[in-house]
């Protein structure tokens, strides 16, 4: 990696996103908890919710990943609330696809994911970028089974 493509990949608006991530506090009373790691740099993110009629109510993070890992996380975090299970579940596959196959960025309200275009080029981050909404959908899976229950 040559410090162009560094510099490219960790833009100002990518840094500014990882410095200032929404909804931080952990939830006390979730109705379920999801924790991803990405085993090959370390990155972990636990993420709890309180759902309501099938949608996100109120939403917490807990983020230690690289900046670009933060950055994904800050995106979700400003506009998870109000969401129900299948727009997270096509958002994930829309970031899958943008940064695997060259797709567009996710949808609205998703769609400043657009940033991390950059990291389409380096495969060993995807990961990391992936977990807040992995798991997002996971939680919201738990909480949904549990509300059956």
């Amino acid at each position: 990696m040559s410090d162009s493509d560094l510099i490219n990949l960790y833009s100002g608006r990518i840094l500014e996103l990882a410095a200032d991530i929404p909804l931080t506090e952990r939830l006390p009373d979730p109705d379920a908890t999801a924790r991803r790691r990405s085993p090959l740099c370390g990155s972990n993110v636990t993420v709890d919710v309180k759902m309501k009629d099938g949608r996100i109510a109120a939403f917490g993070q807990d983020v230690k990943a690289c900046a670009l890992g933060q950055a994904a996380a800050a995106v979700v975090g400003g506009c998870i609330i109000g969401r129900s299970r299948a727009e997270v579940e096509r958002a994930r596959d829309q970031l899958q696809a943008m940064l695997k196959d060259g797709a567009p960025a996710p949808d609205a309200p998703f769609e400043g994911f657009e940033v991390l275009v950059p990291a389409r080029a380096f495969r060993n981050r995807h990961a990391s970028i992936m977990l807040c909404l992995e798991a997002t959908a996971e939680a919201m899976e738990q909480a949904e089974k549990a509300a059956c229950a």
